[in-house]
């Protein structure tokens, strides 16, 4: 046998072994059968399966025939038995039927007494259905009755809910419900009622809230409202020795609760119970506007500062509190029923009342001119700000505030200082201070650090240079530092700013007040001249503390000294300035006193004879201007001689303007004279140099033009005059031909008042010279002009 009769048959198996394996659906199987050519092969194949299983199936039944025999005798025997049991089953059946007949009428008795009994349940469940609806209902009314109407809006909602839905096909359901909805309205109004007490409770309470709510962010940020209470009192109230008279403060600034938080304080619950009714009767929206809109109007009224706000800071504490306890509420609020109160709500409302707070401090504390009542508004304002930082708004403009009022405070402040100044320079006695112990020269020192080696080494008792007003003026000026720091200080600002801010305001008080206060001392017509002087030293050691002021701000602020040349303290211009001041009123007191003695000036202007002396009351003055020079030590030397040279200079134009009076109408010769013997007297004095440091000549050149007139008018040399008129050179170069004619005419009038002088040629002749002279110097002043 080939191969491939070996594989045809090996295939031909595997298809019998799938026909014998499945038992009804050989569809496959065929297929692969004829889509070969090998038919009639499997064919035969099938065929010698087939023959093979009739031959063991002969065997297998030649195997049981006897068995089967067996099994045939037991189903004859069975027949006869399954006889008699028919029998037995008919006369079952019959009996059966006869009870299925009686079962039947049972049944149909039971069925009725069933559906009796349905009816009956369901009848009581509808009851019970029902029950609920009107215990409820009941229960509705008696709540309502009772005024329980947060329990009631339950009870109304279980109702339409719960209970109603589930009877809404009974007709006494919707006469329910229509009584339900004047319940609803009931309620709603009830419930605003309530708010509306609310509203009215918190605002009361407000001020309370926003005082618990201030304190505890003070302790939380370790603020004490009282601090620098003392200080500022010390240094805004001084006594013009230095010393400091204040007193402690006898009480808190705050007295609350101790335990309570700004919420503790007020039961929220109408609010919320409000808040709740409104939205299950579907009108949040409604609740929420008139919420808003009562809030505001209170806003409105918190927002409104006392009448007398000004006087006191109770004044000012309760507004801040009422402000805070509102916003605080609205706050807490906002936290707890945030669709009530949003944060762009409350933004929208801040941002309205911030600017109204700062309009109302700025107008308020314009008015106040106490500097301890500005600090605690200050500090009032500092703490209202941090509150309502802590909560989440905007305090840019608070702090504008403050900078403004800080303005205003150094105003004030500067109000005061005048006062200050002004009762120091009334008590001060201008003259050098002189201590006769170590303790009092220690307290000057301390007082002012003057330091001279001269004056430690000098005994006791010892002068320093300046009076009294300096040092007190130094100590005053340290004072007004300190209390502008008062208010710059906790203002979260770097040293370098507060350091720059001392300086400006230290100028103000320097360039405006001190120097405004100085000026006016130095034209009091009451000074002497003596005092004058001393004014004027004591601003050369003021111009000197500048320094010293400059270092103490350094010290007080901490700024870097590198960068503090950017404010620098305009003390030195400012003493320089009130110094030249003071020197001017100087000369001009030396002026006048000098007019009081000239006033005293009794010529005879028709003196026949001149005395051989000068006058008495030009040796008084020449003796005064002595004396007073020698005052003038301490002065800087350029004073002393400006002081010098304006006394000779005035003393000079006084003779001149005697000469020249037209209340003089006629001098005679003897009179000149006399003139002629104070102007020589008047040379002397400044000959003998009163002052040191003149050059030569510069003192006498203050009397050229009175000497060479009198030379002039003396000498009668007018030929020398005339020859030289004009020239660098001249001998009478300062006499001017008005002044001579002016003079000469005088000098005429009196010679004609002498009634034997035209009987003397030698006159005759000297009154026609004088004619002579008088028309040459006309034409001299004609051509002149």
């Amino acid at each position: 046998m080939d191969e491939s009769s070996k594989e045809g048959k090996g295939r031909h198996d595997l298809l019998l072994q799938e026909i014998e394996a499945i038992d009804d659906y050989w569809g496959p199987t065929f297929r692969a059968i004829f889509d070969t050519d090998e038919c009639d092969a499997f064919a035969d194949k099938l065929d010698s399966r087939i023959r093979s299983h009739d031959r063991d199936i002969e065997k297998l039944c030649s195997a049981h025939h006897q068995g089967f025999i067996e099994s045939i005798r037991d189903l004859l025997e069975l027949k006869g038995l399954a006889n008699r049991i028919h029998g037995e089953v008919q006369a079952i059946d019959s009996d059966i039927c006869h009870s299925v007949t009686q079962l039947k009428l049972k049944g149909q008795e039971l069925a009725d007494a069933r559906r009796i009994e349905r009816n009956m349940k369901t009848t009581i469940e509808m009851l019970q259905s029902c029950l609920p609806v009107l215990r409820a209902y009941i229960k509705l009314q008696q709540q309502m009755k009772e005024k329980r109407y947060y329990p009631a809006l339950k009870t109304l909602e279980q109702l339409e809910h719960i209970h109603l839905p589930n009877i809404s096909h009974y007709r006494f359901s919707e006469h329910m419900k229509k009584s339900l909805a004047k319940v609803r309205e009931s309620i709603k109004e009830a419930s605003m009622v309530d708010l509306k007490d609310f509203l009215e409770s918190i605002r009361k309470y407000s001020p309370k809230i926003g005082e618990v709510a201030m304190r505890h962010t003070a302790e939380q940020l370790n603020i004490d409202i009282s601090a620098n209470s003392s200080a500022i009192k010390r240094l805004i109230s001084p006594t013009v020795s230095g010393e400091f008279d204040y007193e402690a403060p006898s009480e808190s600034e705050y007295s609350v609760e101790e335990d309570l938080s700004a919420q503790d304080l007020v039961d929220f619950s109408p609010v919320y119970r409000c808040l709740h009714i409104h939205t299950v009767l579907d009108a949040k929206e409604t609740y929420e506007n008139y919420y808003r809109k009562q809030r505001k109007k209170q806003a409105r009224l918190a927002l409104q500062p006392p009448t007398n706000m000004h006087e006191t800071i109770e004044g000012y504490r309760q507004y801040f509190h009422g402000i805070v306890g509102f916003f605080v509420v609205e706050d807490h609020v906002m936290n707890t029923a945030s669709t009530l109160v949003n944060r762009s709500y409350l933004d929208d409302v801040w941002n309205i009342a911030v600017s109204k707070i700062a309009s109302s401090v700025r107008t308020h504390s314009s008015y106040c001119t106490d500097p301890a009542l500005m600090l605690k508004i200050k500090n009032l304002v500092m703490l209202f700000s941090s509150t309502l930082k802590t909560y989440g708004y905007s305090v840019s403009q608070l702090v504008e505030l403050l900078q403004e009022i800080r303005d205003h405070y150094n105003e004030v402040l500067m109000q005061r200082w005048v006062h200050v100044f002004r009762d120091i320079f009334d008590e001060d006695n201008y003259h050098p201070i002189q201590v006769t112990t170590p303790a009092e020269y220690q307290r000057v020192i301390e007082s002012f650090p003057y330091r001279d080696s001269n004056l430690e080494a000098a005994p006791f008792p010892k002068r320093f240079p300046f009076s009294s007003l300096v040092p007190k003026v130094y100590r005053q000026i340290r004072n007004y530092i300190q209390a502008c720091l008062q208010f710059s200080q906790d203002l979260n600002l770097a040293d370098q700013e507060i350091d720059d801010t001392l300086r400006r305001y230290t100028n103000l008080l320097l360039t405006r007040t001190l120097s405004g206060c100085l000026s006016t001392l130095i034209r009091k017509p009451s000074l002497s001249l003596l005092q004058l002087i001393q004014i004027s030293i004591n601003t050369n050691y003021l111009e000197e503390s500048n320094a010293w002021l400059e270092e103490f701000i350094a010290q007080l602020t901490g700024a870097s000294r590198e960068l503090s040349h950017i404010a620098r303290l305009q003390g030195r211009a400012v003493f320089r300035d009130v110094r030249d001041d003071a020197e001017q009123q100087i000369y001009e007191a030396l002026k006048r006193k000098m007019d009081e003695f000239m006033e005293l000036a009794n010529y005879d202007w028709q003196l026949n004879e001149p005395s051989g002396q000068a006058s008495s009351f030009l040796m008084d003055l020449i003796a005064f201007l002595q004396s007073t020079f020698q005052a003038f030590t301490n002065l800087k030397e350029h004073v002393a001689q400006n002081a010098c040279l304006t006394a000779c200079r005035h003393i000079a134009e006084i003779l001149m303007d005697l000469l020249l009076s037209d209340d003089v109408k006629s001098i005679s010769m003897g009179a000149l004279q006399q003139v002629n013997l104070d102007v020589i007297q008047c040379e002397q004095f400044a000959a003998s140099e009163p002052v040191p440091g003149f050059e030569d000549g510069t003192l006498l050149s203050s009397f050229l033009d009175l000497r060479q007139l009198l030379d002039l008018l003396l000498s009668w040399d007018w030929s020398a005059y005339f020859h030289d008129y004009g020239q660098d050179t001249s001998k009478y170069l300062r006499v001017s031909p008005q002044r001579a004619i002016t003079v000469l005419e005088k000098l005429r009038e009196a010679d004609k008042r002498t009634v034997f002088s035209v009987l003397k040629k030698s006159e005759r002749d000297k009154k026609k010279l004088m004619e002579t002279v008088l028309r040459q110097l006309r034409q001299l002043l004609q051509s002149s002009a």
